[in-house]
């Protein structure tokens, strides 16, 4: 009777032991962690110093360890390359976003390139860096391989040392060389052996014009002085008169006004004079008329006093007794 309840007791611990350990690894493999996967590069350069087992960091933290080295040669192009294998671990990376996103080649796709680099300048030896590079194409190796490959960046070491073997140190010395003889001839020449003398007579110029300039100035200075008292003395007599000067114009550009508006208001007094409906103008033709009557009865009485004088006693003839 007691050994049934201990049964069943004993199979649910290793049911619920089970699930756990189920969901555990359900649960590492949709992270992304745990995975281990081999990738491949291709380094063009020595990699005397790298060996099997040597880290594989990302930034710093190893993530991997290599574990195969191969080199190849290419007979057609006379060529050599190294082919690096590793496996590459996740379980030192923690994932954030979508699990579902394959993670080394979405950090190739992002510009994770792999480095060769010292471990240490004493022993030598090698490791493999990997870190991002955005602005680095992504140039993949023709190779036949299975794995994921990352693409390799040169170090700048390697990128100095590439220059230094492009150089043509050949035809550098041969410049060199052209250079220092005619450096050489430049200084043997007589032109150039003279120019100490030709410096110093220049020297000597310089130093006349200076004492030159001196003399000038020393008399041209008390001259200036006084031509600049002078001017100054001529701005304040101006900024003394100036005032008066404009308060002057101010007065006769007022009484100049006044006329205008004087001559103004008589221009209007004249206008109203000579029109044709001008009360004054009628009068001044009425006027002119009784003149003009009266002019001609003072003729008429002068023509008969000429012709009858005695008309002012008697009368005029054939007129009214």
């Amino acid at each position: 009777m007691n050994e049934k309840p201990q049964t069943v007791a004993i199979g649910a611990f290793v049911l619920g032991a089970a699930l756990i350990a189920l969901t555990t690894i359900l649960f590492l493999l949709g992270s992304g962690l745990g995975k281990k996967e081999e990738v491949v590069m291709v380094f063009n350069s020595s990699v005397k110093g790298l060996n099997i087992g040597a880290p594989l960091a990302l930034r710093g933290v190893q993530v991997g360890e290599v574990t195969d080295i191969e080199l190849i040669l290419d007979t057609d192009t006379a060529s050599a390359s190294t082919i690096v294998e590793a496996n590459f671990n996740e379980n030192n990376i923690r994932r954030k976003g979508d699990p579902s996103v394959e993670l080394t080649q979405e950090l190739v796709t992002r510009g994770l390139r792999a480095q060769l680099n010292s471990q240490s300048l004493l022993t030598g030896l090698l490791y493999i860096e990997l870190d991002f590079h955005p602005k680095s194409p992504l140039h993949l190796a023709k190779i036949n391989s299975p794995y994921l490959q990352i693409p390799t960046v040169p170090t700048n070491l390697e990128r100095f040392q590439e220059t230094l073997q492009n150089i043509d140190f050949s035809k550098l010395t041969t410049q060199l060389e052209s250079i220092s003889a005619n450096i050489d001839s430049l200084v043997s020449s007589k032109d150039f052996q003279a120019l100490p003398s030709n410096v110093n007579t220049a020297l000597t110029s310089l130093r006349k014009l200076s004492a030159q300039l001196r003399e000038q100035l020393a008399i041209s200075g008390p001259k200036l002085d006084t031509l600049l008292d002078e001017t100054s003395a001529t701005v304040s007599d101006a900024n003394r008169e100036l005032p008066k000067v404009s308060a002057l114009v101010e007065d006769n550009l007022t009484a100049l006004n006044a006329a205008i508006i004087t001559f103004q208001q008589s221009m209007t007094g004249i206008d109203e004079l000579v029109s044709p409906n001008s009360a004054i103008l009628y009068q001044l033709n009425n006027t002119l008329a009784e003149m003009a009557r009266t002019g001609r009865s003072l003729q008429s009485l002068a023509s008969t006093l000429q012709e009858q004088p005695e008309s002012v006693i008697i009368g005029k003839k054939g007129g009214k007794k």
